[in-house]
């Protein structure tokens, strides 16, 4: 008996509708997570995840950020270029990061509590931007990818023990 032609169709729809990042990275566990704390307010909850534990830098990996407060995306977008800039310093030109802002508009949305964005780096090729399981972007530039996921996991963030937290370093 065959099955009718509709059954494959939300079959084929329901396979796609339920894919996300773990699709780009099927064996990543966690590596490390944390909390960014401003000011005494929880602002949100990191999780570093990656199929090479211990981690391994320039690794394929996915940062899981589950937000505790509103946040404009245009904050975000002015938070991630500034930190960018400081990181990067001379190696990143304006014309750039004017790139890579119009790329994380199209990345980020507006957040509100329990909400969660996923970025995934893959090296070599791209950064890929889920809100909650949906593909928001791709930003297929290497170097942005790179310059991006520093803000988190390069020595010279802004804060070290999360970045210890994230790559697992110290209790989690």
């Amino acid at each position: 008996m065959r099955a009718p032609r509709w059954l494959w169709l939300v079959i084929l729809l329901s396979g796609s509708a339920a894919a996300d990042w773990r699709e780009a990275l099927p064996n990543a566990q966690v590596v490390g997570g944390g909390e960014l704390t401003l000011f005494g307010f929880r602002v949100y909850t990191a999780r570093l995840l990656s199929p090479a534990k211990p981690f391994v830098a320039d690794a394929p990996m996915a940062l899981e950020l589950t937000y505790h407060r509103n946040i404009d995306r245009e904050d975000l977008v002015d938070a991630s270029i500034d930190e960018i800039k400081r990181i990067s310093g001379s190696r990143v030109t304006a014309e750039q990061l004017a790139g890579w802002r119009e790329q994380m508009n199209q990345s980020f949305v507006d957040v509100q509590p329990g909400m969660k964005i996923t970025g995934v780096y893959l090296p070599g090729r791209e950064a890929r931007f889920y809100v909650g399981d949906k593909l928001q972007h791709v930003v297929p530039d290497s170097q942005f990818a790179k310059a991006f996921f520093a803000i988190w996991l390069d020595p010279k963030t802004r804060n070290p023990e999360l970045r210890e937290q994230l790559l697992g370093s110290t209790g989690s």
